[in-house]
Protein backbone atom coordinates (compact mmCIF):
# COMPACT_ATOMS: atom_id res chain seq x y z
CA UNK A 1 0.00 0.00 0.00
CA UNK A 2 1.02 3.82 -0.47
CA UNK A 3 1.11 6.16 2.41
CA UNK A 4 -2.17 7.46 2.01
CA UNK A 5 -4.25 7.17 5.03
CA UNK A 6 -7.44 5.72 4.81
CA UNK A 7 -9.24 8.23 5.76
CA UNK A 8 -8.06 9.82 2.90
CA UNK A 9 -8.72 7.46 0.35
CA UNK A 10 -12.42 6.78 1.80
CA UNK A 11 -13.33 10.08 0.87
CA UNK A 12 -11.82 10.19 -2.62
CA UNK A 13 -14.85 9.76 -5.74
CA UNK A 14 -13.25 7.10 -7.44
CA UNK A 15 -14.66 5.97 -10.46
CA UNK A 16 -14.53 1.88 -11.57
CA UNK A 17 -15.22 0.77 -14.83
CA UNK A 18 -16.04 -3.00 -14.82
CA UNK A 19 -17.28 -5.11 -17.94
CA UNK A 20 -18.62 -8.34 -17.26
CA UNK A 21 -19.88 -10.36 -20.27
CA UNK A 22 -21.98 -13.71 -18.57
CA UNK A 23 -23.19 -14.70 -14.75
CA UNK A 24 -20.38 -16.03 -13.49
CA UNK A 25 -18.46 -12.59 -14.20
CA UNK A 26 -21.59 -11.17 -12.30
CA UNK A 27 -21.55 -12.95 -9.51
CA UNK A 28 -17.60 -12.16 -9.53
CA UNK A 29 -18.67 -8.16 -10.19
CA UNK A 30 -20.81 -8.24 -7.34
CA UNK A 31 -18.26 -9.39 -4.61
CA UNK A 32 -15.87 -7.13 -5.95
CA UNK A 33 -17.60 -4.10 -5.53
CA UNK A 34 -19.11 -4.81 -2.11
CA UNK A 35 -15.06 -5.26 -1.45
CA UNK A 36 -14.23 -1.84 -2.97
CA UNK A 37 -17.25 -0.18 -1.53
CA UNK A 38 -15.78 -0.48 1.86
CA UNK A 39 -12.80 1.13 0.55
CA UNK A 40 -14.31 3.71 -1.07
CA UNK A 41 -17.52 4.55 0.24
CA UNK A 42 -18.16 7.05 -2.65
CA UNK A 43 -16.83 5.29 -5.46
CA UNK A 44 -18.55 4.98 -8.98
CA UNK A 45 -19.28 1.74 -10.54
CA UNK A 46 -20.52 1.48 -14.29
CA UNK A 47 -19.62 -0.34 -17.42
CA UNK A 48 -21.44 -3.53 -18.30
CA UNK A 49 -23.28 -5.95 -15.50
CA UNK A 50 -26.23 -8.19 -14.84
CA UNK A 51 -28.75 -8.21 -12.23
CA UNK A 52 -26.07 -8.99 -9.63
CA UNK A 53 -24.16 -6.46 -10.05
CA UNK A 54 -26.63 -3.71 -10.47
CA UNK A 55 -28.05 -4.89 -6.93
CA UNK A 56 -24.73 -3.56 -5.62
CA UNK A 57 -25.52 -0.05 -7.29
CA UNK A 58 -23.93 -0.97 -10.37
CA UNK A 59 -24.84 1.62 -13.71
CA UNK A 60 -25.17 -1.22 -16.68
CA UNK A 61 -24.58 0.78 -20.36
CA UNK A 62 -25.84 -2.20 -21.79
CA UNK A 63 -27.77 -5.35 -20.80
CA UNK A 64 -25.24 -7.88 -20.07
CA UNK A 65 -27.13 -10.47 -22.25
CA UNK A 66 -25.74 -8.49 -25.42
CA UNK A 67 -22.12 -10.04 -24.21
CA UNK A 68 -23.36 -13.65 -23.02
CA UNK A 69 -23.10 -15.01 -26.85
CA UNK A 70 -21.44 -18.37 -26.91
CA UNK A 71 -20.60 -20.92 -30.31
CA UNK A 72 -18.74 -19.22 -33.22
CA UNK A 73 -21.79 -18.89 -35.67
CA UNK A 74 -23.62 -16.71 -32.72
CA UNK A 75 -20.71 -14.76 -32.54
CA UNK A 76 -20.36 -14.11 -36.23
CA UNK A 77 -24.12 -13.89 -36.26
CA UNK A 78 -23.39 -10.60 -33.56
CA UNK A 79 -20.34 -9.46 -34.84
CA UNK A 80 -21.66 -5.97 -35.63
CA UNK A 81 -23.50 -5.74 -32.75
CA UNK A 82 -20.87 -6.35 -30.49
CA UNK A 83 -17.92 -3.79 -32.44
CA UNK A 84 -21.12 -1.35 -31.86
CA UNK A 85 -20.86 -1.95 -27.99
CA UNK A 86 -16.91 -2.01 -27.76
CA UNK A 87 -17.26 1.42 -29.48
CA UNK A 88 -19.89 2.90 -27.20
CA UNK A 89 -17.67 1.52 -23.94
CA UNK A 90 -14.70 3.17 -25.48
CA UNK A 91 -16.04 6.26 -26.60
CA UNK A 92 -17.50 6.74 -22.87
CA UNK A 93 -14.39 6.03 -20.68
CA UNK A 94 -12.38 8.18 -23.22
CA UNK A 95 -15.02 11.13 -22.71
CA UNK A 96 -15.40 10.26 -18.75
CA UNK A 97 -12.52 8.38 -18.06
CA UNK A 98 -13.22 6.13 -15.05
CA UNK A 99 -9.82 5.90 -12.83
CA UNK A 100 -9.33 1.83 -13.39
CA UNK A 101 -11.14 -0.41 -15.89
CA UNK A 102 -11.40 -4.24 -14.81
CA UNK A 103 -12.18 -6.57 -17.19
CA UNK A 104 -13.86 -9.72 -15.64
CA UNK A 105 -13.32 -13.09 -18.49
CA UNK A 106 -14.90 -12.60 -22.03
CA UNK A 107 -11.06 -12.07 -22.92
CA UNK A 108 -11.93 -11.37 -26.54
CA UNK A 109 -14.15 -8.81 -25.76
CA UNK A 110 -12.51 -7.37 -23.02
CA UNK A 111 -8.94 -7.46 -23.49
CA UNK A 112 -9.56 -5.59 -26.50
CA UNK A 113 -10.97 -2.71 -24.57
CA UNK A 114 -8.30 -3.20 -21.73
CA UNK A 115 -6.01 -2.09 -23.92
CA UNK A 116 -7.25 0.71 -26.16
CA UNK A 117 -8.00 2.73 -22.20
CA UNK A 118 -4.10 1.38 -21.07
CA UNK A 119 -3.16 3.27 -24.40
CA UNK A 120 -5.18 6.21 -23.25
CA UNK A 121 -3.12 6.36 -19.87
CA UNK A 122 -6.40 4.48 -18.33
CA UNK A 123 -5.25 1.47 -15.26
CA UNK A 124 -6.35 -1.33 -16.79
CA UNK A 125 -6.96 -4.55 -14.60
CA UNK A 126 -8.05 -8.12 -15.98
CA UNK A 127 -9.69 -10.77 -13.98
CA UNK A 128 -10.02 -14.18 -14.58
CA UNK A 129 -6.90 -15.39 -16.69
CA UNK A 130 -7.46 -16.95 -19.75
CA UNK A 131 -6.02 -20.64 -20.78
CA UNK A 132 -2.88 -18.81 -21.77
CA UNK A 133 -0.99 -21.15 -20.31
CA UNK A 134 -2.19 -24.08 -21.67
CA UNK A 135 -2.61 -23.26 -25.08
CA UNK A 136 -1.63 -20.38 -27.64
CA UNK A 137 0.82 -19.08 -25.42
CA UNK A 138 2.12 -16.31 -26.80
CA UNK A 139 -1.12 -14.53 -26.02
CA UNK A 140 1.05 -13.19 -23.42
CA UNK A 141 2.34 -11.18 -25.14
CA UNK A 142 -1.08 -8.78 -26.06
CA UNK A 143 -1.81 -9.33 -22.46
CA UNK A 144 1.27 -7.84 -21.41
CA UNK A 145 0.28 -4.38 -23.26
CA UNK A 146 -3.33 -5.09 -22.45
CA UNK A 147 -3.50 -4.99 -18.95
CA UNK A 148 -1.14 -3.20 -15.48
CA UNK A 149 -2.37 -6.12 -13.47
CA UNK A 150 -3.61 -9.79 -14.10
CA UNK A 151 -5.70 -11.45 -11.35
CA UNK A 152 -6.17 -15.29 -11.45
CA UNK A 153 -8.19 -17.65 -9.31
CA UNK A 154 -5.53 -20.11 -9.30
CA UNK A 155 -1.93 -20.44 -8.30
CA UNK A 156 -0.44 -21.91 -11.76
CA UNK A 157 -1.97 -19.32 -13.63
CA UNK A 158 -0.13 -16.56 -11.39
CA UNK A 159 3.47 -18.47 -11.63
CA UNK A 160 2.78 -18.59 -15.50
CA UNK A 161 2.39 -14.57 -15.65
CA UNK A 162 5.11 -14.48 -13.23
CA UNK A 163 7.63 -15.85 -15.37
CA UNK A 164 6.54 -13.60 -18.32
CA UNK A 165 6.87 -10.09 -16.33
CA UNK A 166 3.29 -9.54 -15.97
CA UNK A 167 2.24 -7.89 -13.21
CA UNK A 168 0.30 -10.53 -11.61
CA UNK A 169 -2.10 -11.30 -7.98
CA UNK A 170 -3.46 -14.45 -7.06
CA UNK A 171 -6.44 -14.16 -4.99
CA UNK A 172 -7.59 -17.71 -4.98
CA UNK A 173 -11.54 -18.97 -6.10
CA UNK A 174 -14.69 -17.76 -5.13
CA UNK A 175 -16.32 -21.38 -4.93
CA UNK A 176 -13.58 -22.35 -2.35
CA UNK A 177 -15.15 -18.97 -0.08
CA UNK A 178 -18.28 -20.43 -0.64
CA UNK A 179 -18.46 -24.52 -0.19
CA UNK A 180 -17.61 -25.36 3.29
CA UNK A 181 -14.69 -27.55 4.49
CA UNK A 182 -17.37 -30.10 5.02
CA UNK A 183 -20.10 -30.29 2.90
CA UNK A 184 -23.33 -31.80 4.75
CA UNK A 185 -24.04 -34.92 2.56
CA UNK A 186 -27.40 -35.81 4.55
CA UNK A 187 -28.47 -32.81 4.60
CA UNK A 188 -28.25 -32.37 0.92
CA UNK A 189 -29.83 -35.93 0.39
CA UNK A 190 -32.47 -34.92 2.70
CA UNK A 191 -33.11 -31.64 0.10
CA UNK A 192 -33.15 -33.72 -2.53
CA UNK A 193 -35.55 -36.71 -1.04
CA UNK A 194 -32.26 -39.48 -1.29
CA UNK A 195 -32.52 -42.53 0.76
CA UNK A 196 -29.55 -41.45 3.22
CA UNK A 197 -28.04 -44.73 3.48
CA UNK A 198 -27.87 -45.44 -0.71
CA UNK A 199 -25.06 -45.43 -2.88
CA UNK A 200 -25.35 -42.25 -5.25
CA UNK A 201 -24.00 -41.98 -8.52
CA UNK A 202 -24.32 -37.86 -9.62
CA UNK A 203 -24.26 -38.02 -13.80
CA UNK A 204 -23.14 -34.59 -15.04
CA UNK A 205 -22.68 -34.93 -18.55
CA UNK A 206 -22.36 -30.73 -19.30
CA UNK A 207 -24.60 -27.94 -19.44
CA UNK A 208 -24.55 -27.01 -23.04
CA UNK A 209 -26.78 -28.76 -25.83
CA UNK A 210 -23.49 -30.01 -27.43
CA UNK A 211 -21.48 -31.26 -24.96
CA UNK A 212 -24.72 -33.39 -23.49
CA UNK A 213 -25.21 -34.38 -27.46
CA UNK A 214 -21.80 -36.01 -27.61
CA UNK A 215 -21.44 -37.18 -24.01
CA UNK A 216 -25.28 -37.76 -22.88
CA UNK A 217 -25.61 -41.10 -24.24
CA UNK A 218 -21.96 -42.06 -23.46
CA UNK A 219 -22.46 -41.58 -19.85
CA UNK A 220 -25.49 -43.01 -19.43
CA UNK A 221 -24.06 -46.40 -21.24
CA UNK A 222 -21.59 -46.40 -18.55
CA UNK A 223 -24.15 -46.02 -16.06
CA UNK A 224 -26.16 -48.65 -16.99
CA UNK A 225 -23.30 -50.46 -17.25
CA UNK A 226 -22.29 -49.75 -13.64
CA UNK A 227 -25.72 -50.78 -12.62
CA UNK A 228 -25.56 -54.30 -14.00
CA UNK A 229 -23.07 -54.67 -11.07
CA UNK A 230 -24.20 -52.53 -8.33
CA UNK A 231 -28.10 -52.59 -8.70
CA UNK A 232 -28.31 -50.51 -5.42
CA UNK A 233 -26.75 -47.57 -7.03
CA UNK A 234 -28.89 -44.81 -7.52
CA UNK A 235 -28.30 -42.43 -11.00
CA UNK A 236 -29.39 -38.86 -10.55
CA UNK A 237 -28.70 -36.27 -13.45
CA UNK A 238 -29.08 -32.48 -12.40
CA UNK A 239 -29.73 -30.40 -15.52
CA UNK A 240 -29.23 -26.71 -15.87
CA UNK A 241 -32.52 -25.98 -17.66
CA UNK A 242 -35.61 -27.16 -18.85
CA UNK A 243 -33.97 -27.62 -22.28
CA UNK A 244 -31.24 -30.01 -20.84
CA UNK A 245 -33.96 -31.48 -19.10
CA UNK A 246 -35.85 -32.27 -22.09
CA UNK A 247 -32.98 -33.18 -23.67
CA UNK A 248 -31.43 -35.72 -21.25
CA UNK A 249 -35.13 -37.26 -20.78
CA UNK A 250 -35.07 -38.20 -24.38
CA UNK A 251 -31.51 -39.82 -24.28
CA UNK A 252 -32.56 -42.12 -21.43
CA UNK A 253 -36.14 -42.78 -23.54
CA UNK A 254 -33.92 -43.69 -26.38
CA UNK A 255 -32.08 -46.48 -24.21
CA UNK A 256 -33.27 -50.12 -25.40
CA UNK A 257 -32.62 -50.93 -21.79
CA UNK A 258 -34.90 -49.07 -19.66
CA UNK A 259 -32.43 -47.28 -17.21
CA UNK A 260 -33.51 -46.02 -13.90
CA UNK A 261 -32.56 -42.60 -13.25
CA UNK A 262 -33.83 -39.08 -10.81
CA UNK A 263 -33.39 -36.17 -12.85
CA UNK A 264 -33.26 -32.74 -11.21
CA UNK A 265 -33.73 -29.36 -12.63
CA UNK A 266 -30.69 -26.80 -11.42
CA UNK A 267 -29.41 -28.12 -8.18
CA UNK A 268 -26.02 -29.49 -9.57
CA UNK A 269 -24.30 -28.39 -6.84
CA UNK A 270 -26.20 -29.92 -3.87
CA UNK A 271 -26.21 -33.58 -6.27
CA UNK A 272 -23.05 -33.99 -6.21
CA UNK A 273 -22.71 -33.11 -2.58
CA UNK A 274 -25.31 -35.23 -2.13
CA UNK A 275 -23.16 -38.29 -4.39
CA UNK A 276 -20.43 -40.77 -3.43
CA UNK A 277 -18.81 -40.70 -6.83
CA UNK A 278 -19.51 -38.43 -9.59
CA UNK A 279 -19.48 -39.13 -13.21
CA UNK A 280 -18.91 -35.56 -15.26
CA UNK A 281 -17.41 -33.51 -18.34
CA UNK A 282 -14.16 -31.83 -17.93
CA UNK A 283 -14.79 -27.80 -16.98
CA UNK A 284 -15.49 -26.11 -13.68
CA UNK A 285 -17.95 -28.50 -12.11
CA UNK A 286 -14.66 -30.35 -11.57
CA UNK A 287 -13.42 -27.83 -9.25
CA UNK A 288 -16.69 -27.79 -7.37
CA UNK A 289 -16.35 -31.36 -6.82
CA UNK A 290 -13.36 -31.33 -5.56
CA UNK A 291 -14.09 -28.39 -3.00
CA UNK A 292 -17.51 -30.98 -2.27
CA UNK A 293 -14.32 -34.03 -1.51
CA UNK A 294 -15.90 -36.10 -3.98
CA UNK A 295 -14.25 -38.80 -6.04
CA UNK A 296 -14.75 -38.67 -9.49
CA UNK A 297 -14.54 -39.36 -13.36
CA UNK A 298 -13.44 -37.12 -15.75
CA UNK A 299 -14.76 -37.82 -19.44
CA UNK A 300 -14.88 -36.06 -22.31
CA UNK A 301 -15.07 -36.01 -26.30
CA UNK A 302 -15.05 -33.65 -28.80
CA UNK A 303 -15.34 -33.57 -32.88
CA UNK A 304 -12.21 -35.62 -34.25
CA UNK A 305 -10.86 -32.82 -35.93
CA UNK A 306 -11.27 -30.53 -33.22
CA UNK A 307 -9.30 -32.82 -31.22
CA UNK A 308 -6.56 -33.66 -33.24
CA UNK A 309 -6.18 -29.44 -33.26
CA UNK A 310 -6.34 -29.07 -29.65
CA UNK A 311 -4.18 -32.10 -29.14
CA UNK A 312 -1.47 -30.46 -30.77
CA UNK A 313 -1.71 -26.82 -29.31
CA UNK A 314 -2.55 -27.55 -25.59
CA UNK A 315 0.65 -27.56 -23.57
CA UNK A 316 -0.54 -29.14 -20.47
CA UNK A 317 -0.59 -32.44 -19.51
CA UNK A 318 -3.83 -32.77 -17.81
CA UNK A 319 -7.64 -31.00 -18.57
CA UNK A 320 -8.93 -31.88 -15.30
CA UNK A 321 -8.67 -29.14 -12.78
CA UNK A 322 -7.90 -31.04 -9.60
CA UNK A 323 -5.09 -32.70 -11.41
CA UNK A 324 -3.48 -29.26 -12.76
CA UNK A 325 -3.91 -28.00 -9.21
CA UNK A 326 -2.39 -31.33 -7.63
CA UNK A 327 0.24 -31.33 -10.57
CA UNK A 328 -0.53 -35.24 -11.00
CA UNK A 329 -2.98 -37.10 -11.39
CA UNK A 330 -5.43 -37.56 -8.74
CA UNK A 331 -8.72 -38.16 -10.86
CA UNK A 332 -8.84 -40.43 -13.87
CA UNK A 333 -9.40 -38.34 -17.15
CA UNK A 334 -10.76 -40.35 -19.81
CA UNK A 335 -10.66 -38.64 -23.28
CA UNK A 336 -12.10 -39.59 -27.03
CA UNK A 337 -11.23 -42.60 -27.88
CA UNK A 338 -10.59 -43.90 -24.20
CA UNK A 339 -13.64 -43.06 -23.15
CA UNK A 340 -15.99 -45.68 -23.30
CA UNK A 341 -18.92 -47.01 -21.52
CA UNK A 342 -16.59 -49.84 -19.93
CA UNK A 343 -13.83 -47.77 -19.12
CA UNK A 344 -16.16 -44.58 -17.49
CA UNK A 345 -17.58 -47.32 -16.00
CA UNK A 346 -14.80 -49.71 -14.33
CA UNK A 347 -13.56 -46.01 -13.58
CA UNK A 348 -16.47 -44.95 -11.34
CA UNK A 349 -16.86 -48.70 -9.73
CA UNK A 350 -13.56 -48.64 -8.55
CA UNK A 351 -13.79 -44.82 -6.68
CA UNK A 352 -17.02 -46.45 -5.03
CA UNK A 353 -15.41 -49.39 -3.21
CA UNK A 354 -11.69 -48.22 -2.70
CA UNK A 355 -12.27 -47.15 0.89
CA UNK A 356 -8.70 -45.94 1.65
CA UNK A 357 -8.08 -44.28 -1.98
CA UNK A 358 -11.64 -42.20 -1.04
CA UNK A 359 -9.73 -41.44 2.07
CA UNK A 360 -6.47 -40.02 0.42
CA UNK A 361 -8.02 -38.06 -1.76
CA UNK A 362 -10.53 -36.11 0.41
CA UNK A 363 -7.18 -35.21 2.44
CA UNK A 364 -5.83 -33.86 -0.90
CA UNK A 365 -8.74 -32.10 -1.67
CA UNK A 366 -8.73 -30.46 1.57
CA UNK A 367 -5.19 -29.31 0.80
CA UNK A 368 -6.19 -27.91 -2.52
CA UNK A 369 -9.48 -26.65 -0.69
CA UNK A 370 -7.37 -24.60 1.55
CA UNK A 371 -4.98 -23.16 -0.55
CA UNK A 372 -8.16 -21.29 -3.26
CA UNK A 373 -9.91 -20.11 -0.23
CA UNK A 374 -8.55 -16.74 0.10
CA UNK A 375 -11.14 -14.52 0.18
CA UNK A 376 -11.06 -13.36 -3.36
CA UNK A 377 -13.65 -10.95 -3.55
CA UNK A 378 -11.62 -9.22 -0.23
CA UNK A 379 -7.61 -10.04 -1.94
CA UNK A 380 -9.13 -8.57 -5.72
CA UNK A 381 -10.06 -5.43 -4.32
CA UNK A 382 -6.91 -4.78 -2.33
CA UNK A 383 -4.78 -5.36 -5.50
CA UNK A 384 -7.18 -2.87 -6.93
CA UNK A 385 -6.88 -0.72 -4.51
CA UNK A 386 -2.71 -1.30 -4.40
CA UNK A 387 -2.51 -0.05 -8.22
CA UNK A 388 -5.26 2.88 -7.87
CA UNK A 389 -3.00 4.26 -4.64
CA UNK A 390 0.26 3.72 -7.13
CA UNK A 391 -1.31 5.75 -9.84
CA UNK A 392 -2.92 8.67 -7.72
CA UNK A 393 0.48 8.60 -6.03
Amino acid sequence: MTDLSHATISERKITFAIIAGEASGDILGAGLIRSLRQRYPRARFVGIGGEEMVAEGFHSLVPMERLSVMGLVEVLGRIRELFSIRARLLDYFFKTPPDVVIGIDSPDFTLAIERRCREAGILSVHYVSPSVWAWRQKRIFKIAKSVNLMLTLFPFEARFYEEHQVPVAFVGHPLADRIPMEPDTLKMRESLGIDPGASVLAVLPGSRAGEVDRLGTLFLEASRWIQERRPDLQLVIPCVNREREKQVRDLVDALEVKLPVTIVRGRSRDVMAASDVVLLASGTATLEAMLLKKPMVVGYRLSGFSYALLSRLVKVPHVALPNLLGKRQLVPELLQDDATAESLGAAVLERLENTEERVRLKEAFTDLHHTLKQDADEKAAQAISDLVERGAH
